[in-house]
């Protein structure tokens, strides 16, 4: 069992010190607002164990709050992504300390993918940028092998709308694709007061399990296609929101059973696979 008082990662200076040190100004640019609580960080590595994988990535470090309490939960080897040098630079203190179970990866996330990284599986676990939280999932979640697991702190509006149901406000094309690859579950909040700077919203963290084969049979770009469609029009009925699809949408959702005037936010994934295989 793994002394964690006696760990070298325990012994590094408190990150408020690492910040200082490197002039470390978040950046509004890169989407970056640092969780220095250590006792939030391990709370988030906490809700993520068991690890899935050996290799868990994550995504935009910054002065390594999460980073540490990855290493000090346990986990066998952490690959962390980080475009900004100044980051980088901050946490060669930490590489040291973690010794092989770390390793930094300067680079953009949005054109990382796991597999570049090292061999799956992979878990994900990361405090995530809000302006590329989105589509950094939905690539995970796509991906021909997605993680086992994936763990992120992300804009609370952003896990409703993953997490959300038919017959919700929040519910829509995100919920759809996140709902159709993978079991998602919202865990807890954090204020804005924990972040260094604070933000204007609360944060959620989110844990995603993607499916071993989708919840029904649809081709990706299809059913984006058909929930780009409906949700782009979602008061309208549906009989109206297809039209760009079909001028006989109506005797298309009859065909299937769905009754025309039903809106977008009232159909289950697998009615919506169901229209994506009618394209």
């Amino acid at each position: 069992m793994m002394d964690i008082e006696n760990d070298p990662v325990a012994l590094l200076p408190p990150l408020r010190d690492v910040i200082a040190a490197h002039d470390l100004a978040a950046r509004k640019s890169l989407g970056q607002n640092f969780l220095l609580d250590l006792n939030l960080t391990r709370k988030i590595a906490r809700a993520a164990k068991p690890f899935a994988a050996p290799t868990v990535i994550e995504i935009g470090p910054g002065p390594g709050g999460l980073t540490r309490a990855l290493l000090l939960e346990g986990a066998e080897k952490v690959i962390a992504v980080e475009r900004d040098e100044r980051c980088l630079a901050a946490l060669q203190d930490l590489q040291q300390a973690a010794g092989k179970r770390l390793t930094l990866h300067p680079g953009d996330a949005l054109e990382t993918a796991p597999a570049d990284l090292a061999p799956p599986p992979w878990a994900i676990v990361a405090n995530l940028p809000y302006n590329i939280a989105t589509p950094l999932i939905l690539g995970w979640l796509l991906a021909p092998v997605p993680p086992r697991r994936i763990t992120v702190l992300v804009q609370k509006e952003v896990a409703e709308r993953l997490a959300a149901k038919p017959g919700s406000d929040a519910y829509g094309r995100l919920s759809v694709i996140a709902g159709w690859c993978a079991e998602v579950r919202m865990l807890f909040d954090i204020g804005p007061k924990a972040f260094v700077p604070a933000p204007k919203v609360t944060s959620t963290v989110v844990e995603l399990v993607p499916r071993d084969k989708p919840l029904a049979e649809a081709e990706t770009a299809k059913l984006e296609r058909i929930t780009a469609a409906a949700f782009g029009q979602r008061r309208k009925m549906l009989r109206a929101a297809l039209k760009s699809l079909w001028p006989d949408a109506e005797a298309k959702l009859q065909s299937l059973g769905i009754e025309p005037t039903r809106r977008a936010e009232t159909l289950s994934i697998e009615e919506f696979c169901a229209l994506a295989r009618l394209l």
